[in-house]
C-alpha cells in the first residue's frame, strides 16, 4: 500500500495506459482524481464523452476504492485550475499529478498545417503545463508532491510524421527537469516515462509497408497495464530521493534514459571562422555524429 492516504490526479486516464496507472494507484492505497475529456484521438473536442472517466471511477469504486471524475480539458489554463481545486474540494487533497492526457495528429513535415501542430502542443505540452502548475501551488505549500509526466521515444529519439509530438514531448523532459530543479526546495519531485504500450493512439498509426506491419506487430505485444507500476513507485514516497530523471517502460523492462551532455569537443588558439569548422570540426566530429535513427532502430529486440 504505497500510496495509502495519498491522493492522485491522473490525466487521460479514461483508457490505456492513464486508465492503467489510475487502477494500480488505487490498489496501493490512494485516492483517484480521473481526467479523461473522452474525445477522439486529434483532441479537437469533437464527441466529447464524459462514459471512459466515469466508467474508471466504477472500476475504482468496485475495488473498494474511492475516485472521483474529473472531464475538463488539460489544454485550458482554467478547467485544469479548476480540477485540481476540484480534486482537493472533494478528495481532500492532492499528493501526486500523473500528465498521461495526449493526442495525435500525424502527418509528415511538409504536409503539417499549423492547426496541426497546434492542437499536439496544446494537449501535451500545454496541458502538462497547466495541470503541473495548478498543483504547484498546493505542493509547495503542503512542501511534498509528485509528477510523473508522459513522454516517448518518438522525442527522445525520432519517428516519422511526428514533428507536432516529438516536439511536445521533448518539451515535456525539459518542462520536467526544470520543475525538479524549480521545485526541490520545497519537497517537490518529478519525473518522465517514455511508455511503450499498445493503445488506441498507436492503433491510429497508418501501415503503409511491410516493415511498418512488422514493428505494429510487435506493439500489439507491449501492455498498457505493465507502465503503471513503475509510474506508481514514483509517485510514492519509496522515490524520495529520485527526481528529474527519464524512464522508459516495455512490458518487463524498464530503463533509464541518459540526458543530453558533451561529449566530443574542439578547440583553437586563434578563433574559429566558418571555413575553418568546415575543415577541422566537421571532420574530427564525423565518426561521433548521431545517425538518423528512430525508435524502432534503437529498440530493436522482441520485449521482453
Amino acid at each position: 500500500m504505497l500510496m495509502k492516504g495519498k491522493v492522485v490526479l491522473v490525466t487521460g486516464a479514461g483508457r490505456g495506459v492513464g486508465r492503467a496507472i489510475a487502477l494500480e494507484a488505487a490498489k496501493a492505497g490512494a485516492s483517484v482524481a480521473v481526467n479523461d475529456l473522452g474525445v477522439g484521438l486529434s483532441g479537437d473536442g469533437a464527441g466529447a464523452d464524459a462514459g471512459p472517466a466515469h466508467a474508471v471511477v466504477r472500476e475504482i469504486e468496485d475495488l473498494g476504492g474511492r475516485a472521483i471524475a474529473l472531464t475538463k480539458s488539460v489544454a485550458s489554463w482554467d478547467d485544469a485550475q479548476e480540477m485540481v481545486a476540484e480534486t482537493v474540494e472533494r478528495l481532500g487533497r492532492i499528493d501526486a499529478v500523473v500528465n498521461n492526457a495526449g493526442n495525435l495528429r500525424d502527418v509528415i513535415f511538409h504536409k503539417m498545417t499549423p492547426e496541426d501542430f497546434h492542437a499536439v502542443i496544446s494537449v501535451h505540452l500545454y496541458g502538462t503545463f497547466n495541470m503541473s502548475r495548478a498543483a504547484a501551488t498546493y505542493f509547495k505549500a503542503q512542501n511534498s508532491g509528485a509528477y510523473v509526466h508522459m513522454t516517448s521515444t518518438s522525442g527522445l529519439i525520432g519517428n516519422f510524421g511526428q514533428a507536432n509530438y516529438s516536439a511536445a514531448k521533448l518539451g515535456i523532459v525539459a518542462l520536467s527537469k526544470s520543475i525538479a530543479l524549480d521545485m526541490q526546495k520545497f519537497g517537490v519531485r518529478s519525473n518522465c516515462i517514455a511508455p511503450f504500450a499498445w493503445t488506441r493512439m498507436i492503433d491510429s498509426i497508418p501501415i503503409t509497408d511491410i516493415e511498418q506491419a512488422k514493428r505494429v506487430e510487435k506493439l500489439k505485444k507491449l501492455k498498457a497495464e505493465k507502465v503503471a507500476p513503475c509510474a506508481v513507485a514514483l509517485l510514492s514516497d519509496a522515490a524520495a530521493g529520485v527526481s528529474g530523471q527519464i524512464f522508459g517502460v516495455r512490458n518487463n523492462e524498464i530503463f533509464l534514459f541518459t540526458h543530453n551532455r558533451p561529449f566530443k569537443t574542439a578547440h583553437t588558439s586563434d578563433g574559429w571562422t566558418p571555413e575553418t569548422v568546415a575543415e577541422r570540426v566537421f571532420p574530427q566530429f564525423e565518426r561521433a555524429f548521431y545517425p538518423l535513427e528512430r525508435s524502432g532502430d534503437i529498440f530493436s529486440w522482441d520485449p521482453a
